[in-house]
């Protein structure tokens, strides 16, 4: 299945505060008809890091730059000089996001927040999980009566906090 997101579908406020460059790549993904999944496997990456490239999320390597611009046809320079510098990772939206399956995704960790904390803090001891230290994978299950279901995968390194 083709993935059908391009920069036509995205609200005008997240538009607004893409990188310039995230437009390019969005028509050019849409125009090749590529999903996430299939720039990451040409990219070596995994689909949730080549995504947040493309929203500026994330820092692309002078590999990435040069596949990116070879596979979608996009000129090299004007993704060199932007794509490789720091990446903007705060822009989370308005609080609490209005998108729906981003507020789901909100949602989740408003309710079992602390169940998760707990846990984590019962397995691991005092501390925090990497978002930096961090990957994260998305898969879709089909259960025996056909319904679809999203599996996420959050893998962070574990950082203990030290004792003063």
């Amino acid at each position: 299945m083709t993935d059908k997101s391009n920069i036509a579908t995205l609200g005008s406020t997240l538009v607004d505060r893409l990188p310039v460059y995230s437009k390019m790549l969005f028509e050019a993904k849409a125009t090749k008809k590529l999903t996430f999944e299939d720039i990451a496997k040409e990219l070596g990456r995994g689909e949730v890091a080549v995504a947040a490239l493309f929203y500026g999320q994330a820092q692309a390597s002078a590999e990435d730059v040069e596949k990116l611009s070879t596979l979608l046809n996009v000129p090299k320079d004007s993704l060199e000089s932007t794509m490789m510098g720091f990446p903007d990772r705060g822009r989370a939206g308005p609080m609490p996001p209005v998108e729906p399956l981003i507020y789901r995704l909100y949602e989740i960790v408003q309710n079992y927040g602390y169940a998760f904390k707990a846990i984590m803090n019962e397995k691991f001891g005092d501390g925090i999980m990497s978002a930096i230290a961090f990957s994260s994978k998305i898969e879709k299950e089909v259960d025996q009566d056909g319904v679809a279901w999203v599996n996420i995968t959050l893998r962070g390194k574990w950082l203990p906090f030290t004792r003063f």
